[in-house]
C-alpha cells in the first residue's frame, strides 16, 4: 500500500514540476489560462461558446482546448465561436496532466493568444489533483446537480478560485435552493466567488471572461483555504485517493509565479525547472481544418499518445 501511494505522490510531483514550467513559459509569452472543471452534462461547453464569441467581440486573441474521452462534438461547437479550438482525446483517461497540455499547445496556439481556456474532461474527482500551469481555476455546477455537490466533491469546490453555476433559466423548475448551494460552497471554500449564468439567457455572460482578464492583468486571485492546510488534510477518502496540492494564484501570489494550483509544500520551496515538453502529440485533421491549421473557427485533433490509434500527419 505505501508503494502505491509513493507512486502517486512521485507522478503528481512530476506533474508539478511540469506546470511550473509550462506556467512559467506561457507567463512569459503573456497567455493566462484558465482550466475549467465539471461533471458531464453542466453546460460548460455551452457557457464557453459564449464567452468565446464574446471576447473576438472584444477583440481580445483567445483559444480553447477541449478535452474528452471520445467524439470531436465540444471542439466543432466551440469552434462556432470563430476562435482556434483543438480537440484532445484521452482515449479514457480521465483528465488532462500538465505534460499533455504542453504537447498539445507546443506548435498549435497562436502566439499573441491572451487567454487560453482549457475544457478539463467531464469529472469532479481526477482533474481536481492536476495542476495544468493555469492562472484561474474554475469550477462549474448546474442547478440540476443539487445543492450539496459542493460536499460531495469537496477537492474540486474546495480548491476552486472561482465558483460558476450554469442553467439558471430553468432553476424554479427544478427548485434550486441557491442559499443552501452558497451555504455549501462556503462551507469547504470560505470567500470564493460565486456567480449565477444562463448560456441561454445570457446572465452573467462576460463575468468569466472579465475575471480571467483580472487575472491575466496581475489583479488579487482567491486563495482557498484548502489550499493552506497540511498536504494531509487533502485526502477525500469519499472520492477515491486523491492527493491536492495547491500553491501559487491559490497562494494569493500573482499569475505566473513559481507555483500554481495543484502544489502543497512549505513558503520558499520552488519547483526545479526542467519539466520540459517530450515529443509532441501527433496531430490528425478534424473535419474543419486540415494539418497544423489554427485559423479562426478552426478545430485541430489530438490523439492521446496512448489511445492506440495512429494520427494522420
Amino acid at each position: 500500500m505505501c508503494r502505491v501511494v509513493d507512486l502517486k505522490q512521485a507522478v503528481l510531483a512530476k506533474n508539478d514540476s511540469a506546470a511550473h514550467t509550462l506556467r512559467t513559459e506561457l507567463t512569459a509569452r503573456g497567455t493566462t489560462v484558465v482550466n475549467l472543471l465539471s461533471s458531464p452534462g453542466s453546460g460548460k461547453t455551452a457557457l464557453l461558446e459564449r464567452e468565446l464569441g464574446l471576447a473576438r467581440e472584444r477583440g481580445v486573441a483567445v483559444a480553447a482546448l477541449t478535452a474528452d474521452l471520445a467524439t470531436e462534438n465540444d471542439a466543432l461547437r466551440l469552434a462556432r465561436s470563430g476562435v482556434p479550438v483543438k480537440q484532445v482525446l484521452t482515449d479514457g483517461l480521465c483528465h488532462l496532466e500538465a505534460h499533455m497540455l504542453g504537447r498539445h499547445l507546443d506548435g498549435w496556439m497562436p502566439e499573441d493568444t491572451r487567454l487560453l481556456f482549457v475544457e478539463n474532461v467531464g469529472n469532479l474527482v481526477c482533474p481536481a489533483s492536476y495542476d495544468l500551469g493555469e492562472s484561474l481555476r474554475v469550477v462549474l455546477a448546474s442547478v440540476t446537480e443539487g445543492e450539496d455537490k459542493p460536499l460531495k466533491y469537496p477537492t474540486a469546490f474546495g480548491l476552486a478560485q472561482l465558483v460558476v453555476v450554469t442553467k439558471t433559466d430553468i432553476a424554479q423548475a427544478v427548485e434550486f435552493d441557491e442559499d443552501a448551494f452558497r451555504a455549501h460552497v462556503q462551507q469547504v471554500n470560505p470567500g470564493v466567488e460565486v456567480v449565477l449564468t444562463s448560456a441561454r439567457r445570457g446572465e452573467g455572460l462576460g463575468i468569466l471572461l472579465d475575471r480571467a482578464l483580472a487575472v491575466g492583468a496581475g489583479g488579487a486571485v482567491h486563495a482557498p483555504v484548502m489550499a493552506q492546510q497540511p498536504p494531509a488534510h487533502h485526502h477525500h477518502h469519499a472520492e477515491g485517493p486523491l492527493h491536492d496540492h495547491v500553491g501559487g494564484p491559490v497562494h494569493g501570489h500573482p499569475a505566473g509565479q513559481d507555483h500554481g494550483p495543484g502544489h502543497d509544500h512549505a513558503p520558499g520551496h520552488h519547483h526545479a525547472p526542467g519539466a520540459g515538453h517530450g515529443p509532441g502529440h501527433g496531430h490528425g485533421t478534424g473535419p474543419e481544418s486540415g494539418p497544423g491549421h489554427t485559423g479562426p473557427g478552426s478545430v485541430t485533433r489530438a490523439v492521446h499518445p496512448h489511445s492506440g490509434v495512429v494520427p494522420t500527419r
